[in-house]
């Protein structure tokens, strides 16, 4: 039975997303003091209006004995309007001062949290590329979401409820004394029972609490897979796998919520028997002292509300106690988040660009994802002239996306370096540095807004001139014009209402509105039929036009018209050269050719084998 309500019950594991360090509940407010800072001043009138609530109260106790002793016993009458005025005034001052308090709190909570979330929410932007990688999106929003709310309790709400209940304590409990000592020291004997029984439960709670705030990432990591995934679910027939999947998460939180609730209910009905045996032996006390004339009726009586009162704060300070550690699992797995530091960092002093010219180099450079042993590049190099096309080609696998992750620095190589205009782009700041990139993605990446603000994001000070030639120039402005709201059309989450051609004609207009020197191609074509990619791939030759363009693709007639193609094999460089050397070549690069255009795979002899062209450019020192 003891097992039973202080120790979790085995649980299912799978899926469950992983614990954040334990912290103590001192180390977790020192963290986040700080942040409290501006709210201080508000905190202290906060403060303030508590520490003249409890008197109030006081006094109309105190009241309470006067018309006891003074009116009631003596049937002096004359005296009553007098103590009912004075009681009437105090319970209005009261309730007065009790709704500016709880205002104020409510208030300074909510802009906290504001503060925080905002915090935590610019935080993650800052984190490379990697950490979304590694991490499941759907416990990190649970984390900013609900884990956030945690803090405030431990902060601020929890520093004004114990500064209420311990002024409370002090002032109920020297009105008691002052009634009579006996009594109060029979009352005060319960009060180190209830932190000691607060203190047993403490631990319990904050192992719940982790467990269930562990569950409730995993059952928002789970719906977000899913839910982000609901057309390939339903196309495969996996919406029972899907329903069981979650059902198993949130049983798992069921278990934990009953763990808590178990540990929780348990607490205030103990801390309620040891009140209610309390007053039954200051009852009993009080008779004798009452017989023996030491202490009034009314004043007795007095004792007994103001004791009721004293075991409120009491009992609160041993349940903030609890809430307090549990509070503290949910703010450990912030401070897990905030903890995070970016793979790449702009330098202290970076390098200033100035008017670029777009001429990439590479120059030999290792790379492989963190937490993996195996390099993906090898010794890369090739030079990217100004304002013209490279393309960047091979087999599924060979690296080439790796490329694009390498020049926007999600990632840096471990070995080797790649320069712009011949500074290292670990010198550069790193938001100059994406500012003079402009992309177009094999995955169409749009916001759920406006046509028109997806667009703009290219380049948000833009007017609505620029914005309909970006569109012109990406053939969009057309589709644009015969939509219900035309440019003010949303476009649903990532883009779902529009087709894959429309979408890409709008990542292209992004692009073009960027404006920028350098252009990264990334498979921009592969999701595409046919038709489709013939449409956009005029676009794409006025967007690639007098810029320097990395083109990586599958599609070879994006490719063939590019100044100079770059073959990867397994993370290596193995040719490089125009699309026709490379043909007469007859290696991995007329293989792949021959693949996707198999009616011309013999139109290359072989008597028209020429060494391969060595990769254009001198790298600079």
């Amino acid at each position: 039975m003891v097992n039973w309500l202080f120790r979790p019950a085995e649980r299912d594991t799978e899926g469950l997303v992983e614990h954040a360090p334990v912290l103590r509940v001192r180390a977790v407010i020192k963290r986040f003091w700080p942040d409290a800072r501006p709210f201080r001043g508000w905190l202290l009138l906060s403060l303030l209006l508590v520490l003249i609530s409890p008197l109030l109260d006081t006094a109309a106790i105190w009241l309470f004995k006067v018309l006891i002793d003074d009116v009631l016993t003596p049937q002096n009458f004359a005296v009553f309007p007098m103590v009912a005025g004075a009681y009437a005034v105090l319970t209005l001052l009261s309730g007065v001062l009790d709704f500016c308090g709880q205002y104020l709190a409510v208030w300074i909570g909510e802009n906290f949290l504001h503060r925080m979330r905002t915090r935590v929410f610019a935080h993650l932007h800052t984190l490379s590329v990697g950490f979304f990688d590694r991490r499941r999106i759907g416990d990190t929003l649970s984390r900013l979401t609900d884990d956030v709310g945690a803090i405030e309790s431990l902060v601020l709400s929890g520093v004004a409820q114990t500064f209420s209940s311990v002024v409370k304590i002090l002032l109920f409990g020297g009105v008691l004394f002052y009634l009579d000592w006996r009594l109060a020291l029979v009352a005060l004997v319960s009060v180190p029972l209830f932190w000691l029984v607060a203190k047993f439960f403490a631990r319990r709670i904050k192992d719940a609490a982790r467990e269930e705030r562990g569950r409730s990432g995993s059952i928002s990591t789970v719906a977000e897979e899913s839910l982000g995934n609901a057309s390939l679910i339903q196309a495969y027939g996996r919406e029972e796998a899907e329903v069981g999947r979650f059902a198993r998460q949130s049983r798992g939180n069921v278990v934990a919520e009953l763990s808590a609730a178990r540990i929780g209910a348990l607490f205030g009905p103990l801390t309620d028997l040891m009140q209610v045996f309390g007053v039954l032996a200051i009852v009993g006390v009080g008779i004798l002292e009452l017989s023996a004339g030491r202490i009034s009726l009314g004043g007795l009586l007095a004792f007994l509300i103001y004791l009721s009162q004293l075991y409120t704060p009491v009992q609160s300070l041993g349940q903030l106690v609890n809430r307090v550690f549990s509070a503290s699992a949910s703010a450990e797995r912030i401070i897990e988040l905030l903890d995070q530091k970016p793979l790449v960092q702009s330098p202290p002093d970076p390098v200033p660009l100035r008017r670029v010219t777009g001429r990439i180099d590479v120059d030999r450079v290792d790379f492989r994802y963190p937490g993996t042993s195996t390099d993906v590049l090898h010794s890369v190099s090739f030079c990217a002239p100004p304002g013209q096309t490279t393309a960047v080609v091979g087999a599924s696998g060979a690296g080439k996306s790796t490329l694009t992750k390498l020049l926007l620095r999600f990632y840096d190589p471990e070995r080797g370096r790649i320069l712009l205009d011949g500074v290292d782009l670990r010198q550069l700041d790193i938001a100059e540095l994406r500012a003079n990139i402009a992309i177009v993605l094999q995955e169409t990446l749009l916001l759920d807004g406006t046509i028109a603000d997806n667009i703009l994001a290219g380049r948000p000070d833009a007017d609505e001139r620029q914005l309909v030639e970006a569109a012109e120039a990406a053939d969009a402005h057309e589709f644009i014009q015969t939509l219900p709201e035309g440019y003010e059309t949303r476009v649903g989450q990532r883009g779902r209402l529009l087709s894959g051609g429309q979408r890409q004609r709008i990542a292209i207009a992004r692009a073009m509105i960027r404006d920028a020197p350098i252009l990264l191609l990334d498979e921009p074509t592969t999701s595409l039929d046919a038709d489709a990619t013939q449409r956009i791939l005029a676009p794409l030759r006025r967007l690639m036009a007098g810029r320097t363009t990395i083109v990586i693709s599958h599609n070879l007639l994006t490719v063939r018209d590019a100044q100079q193609i770059v073959y990867l094999d397994r993370g290596r460089i193995t040719e490089a050269g125009t699309h026709e050397e490379l043909l007469a070549n007859n290696n991995g690069y007329a293989h792949l050719y021959r693949l996707h255009h198999p009616e011309r795979g013999h139109a290359v002899p072989e008597q028209q084998v020429v060494p391969p062209r060595p990769v254009d450019g001198q790298l600079p020192n």
